[in-house]
Order: C-alpha cells, then sequence, then structure tokens
C-alpha cells in the first residue's frame, strides 16, 4: 500500500484550523515539523509550543481524492495558499523504526559499547555490551546528554550500589548501571510507554531482576540510592532539586545532563544547598554535572 503526504508551511496561530481542517478531509494523521530552523528548547509546564513557521503534514490514503482536497483548500483560504501544498507519494513502512536504520554500534569510555539489537561492534576488546531497543521512548545514547551519563558510568562503575534513574526513557542508563555491577536499580519516569520500554529492555540484556519500574506516585516512602541519574531537563531538574537531593543516600552520589551550557550554574546553583560538584564535562552544547552529598 501507498500513502499521499500533503505538507504546507503555516503559522503557529493558525494550526488549529488547518488540523480541522485536514482531519474533515480524512487525514489519518497530522504532524508538525519546523519549516524555519527555529530552536525550540524545554517549554514550560503544561504548555505546547510550536514554531512560528510550521510545515504541518497530513497523511492519507493512496484512495482519496488529492485534487478535492486541494480545491477545497483553495476555497476556504485562497488559491495562492492551496498552490503551495505540496504532494508526495510513500511506500509503506515501519514509521516509528525508519529513523532506527542510521543506529549503529556506539562506544561509551572503555568497555560499554550500546548496540541495536542483534548487532556488535567490530574488533572490540572485551566489551561490555548493551542490546537496546528504544520503542518510542527517549534513550539510544545518540545525544549528547545520553552518551555524557553512560561515559561518567562506565569510569565509575556502581558496582555493589542502589542506583535510582530518574527519568529513564529507554532504560539505557539503568541497564547500563545494572550492566556494571548495581545491586538494585530502581527506574522512574512520567510516561508509561518509557517504563515499558525499560522492562523490555531490561529483560533483553538479563537484568531484569535488577531492576525495577515506577511512576514517581508509586516511588516507595523514604527511598533513597547511593548513586541517582538525572538526566532529563534543566528546568524539572531546578523544579524537583529538593526531591531528587531527597533520594541521595548520605555522602552518596548524583549525576546531572539534559543541561545547556548557558543552564548549569542555575542547576548547581539549585542543588548547592546538598551537593559539592566536580568540574562540569562539556559536550557541544551540553553539560554534565556530578557531585556528592555534602549535607
Amino acid at each position: 500500500m501507498r500513502w499521499n503526504q500533503l505538507s504546507l508551511i503555516i503559522h503557529s496561530t493558525d494550526v488549529d484550523t488547518f488540523v480541522n481542517f485536514f482531519e474533515q478531509a480524512g487525514a489519518l494523521s497530522v504532524t508538525f515539523q519546523d519549516a524555519a530552523d527555529q530552536p525550540m528548547f524545554e517549554p514550560a509546564p503544561g504548555d505546547t509550543p510550536l514554531w512560528s513557521e510550521t510545515r504541518l503534514v497530513a497523511l492519507f490514503d493512496e484512495t482519496t481524492n488529492i485534487s478535492a482536497i486541494r480545491q477545497s483548500l483553495a476555497s476556504q483560504q485562497g488559491a495562492a495558499l492551496a498552490d503551495q501544498l505540496e504532494l508526495e507519494s510513500m511506500a509503506d513502512r515501519d514509521w516509528e523504526r525508519v529513523w532506527l536504520d542510521d543506529f549503529q554500534p556506539m562506544q561509551f569510555g572503555e568497555r560499554l559499547w550500546v548496540c541495536p539489537a542483534g548487532m556488535r561492534p567490530e574488533d572490540a576488546d572485551n566489551p561490555l555490551i548493551i542490546d537496546l531497543d528504544p520503542g518510542l521512548a527517549f534513550g539510544t545514547g545518540t545525544h549528547p546528554t545520553t552518551a555524557l551519563c553512560l561515559e561518567w558510568l562506565d569510569n565509575h562503575p556502581p558496582k555493589n550500589l542502589d542506583v535510582l534513574d530518574f527519568g529513564c526513557g529507554s532504560g539505557i542508563l539503568a541497564i547500563a548501571a545494572a550492566a556494571l555491577g548495581a545491586t538494585t536499580v530502581l527506574a522512574t519516569d512520567i510516561d508509561d510507554q518509557a517504563l515499558w520500554a525499560t522492562t523490555e529492555n531490561a529483560q533483553r540484556n538479563k537484568v531484569e531482576k535488577q531492576i525495577t519500574t515506577r511512576l514517581p506516585d508509586a516511588m516507595p516512602d523514604d527511598y533513597q540510592a547511593n548513586l541517582v541519574l538525572a538526566n532529563i531537563l534543566a528546568n524539572p531538574l531546578i523544579t524537583l532539586a529538593e526531591t531528587i537531593a531527597g533520594y541521595v543516600r548520605p555522602a552518596g552520589q548524583l549525576v546531572l545532563s539534559g543541561i545547556l551550557k548557558e543552564q548549569a550554574d542555575a542547576v548547581i546553583a539549585a542543588y548547592q544547598p546538598w551537593f559539592s560538584f566536580s568540574e562540569p564535562v562539556i559536550s557541544g552544547d551540553w553539560v554534565r554535572l556530578d557531585g556528592r552529598l555534602i549535607r
């Protein structure tokens, strides 16, 4: 089966109008893309911002009368706009997994490797391999924030420690911690899909006995860990500083990532009542902070 994809560049203020139009025309899905390379960082809680110039993409099955849609758009929004409507015919694919085509084995530190399911690194010396299928959850190691955390874990194996992965995504950090010798790992995330992906990946890597998944509201009372990993974003890290600090045992360690360079000072300030930090580690525009509980 083939699909017809229609795309149109609109202003963000007009999104609802055009979403309604394409849904009424029979669109199977409507998605949004950046049309002008506009940076979009973390939103405020509850906000769902869009780019000022947004490319709206509507997907239809191959039997849809595209000429009729174009004529209807011209009638409602003007011929000039209808002429800008772009049509692309697309073969059927497993769309949720297309992006994994370029996901190759990656090395972090001396021994730690993250690999797509079934792939293995060539000529690796005694590798410690994480088999990963991220599903729909964030975290493959390709992003600098995740890479920074994996490199830290490889250099500081949490052998015989209890670990908390706060915002676990695909479970990549939780699984790495377990593979590197953690006694227990508690993985938490606000997204049920992330907990599912973490559980599946833990089973794939045979560390499911070490890893427990929980929604934040179901965290055990008075839970604390020797090591807390939080690879999320700067604003939630700041907002949740007291909560996250409370999960660290006396003299325990904290690793924070998902932080842009210009945000690092604000994050450090939020945690300084409890932690002493090492020098920030930078990768591109991103920063990793690691500290030890001092009070």
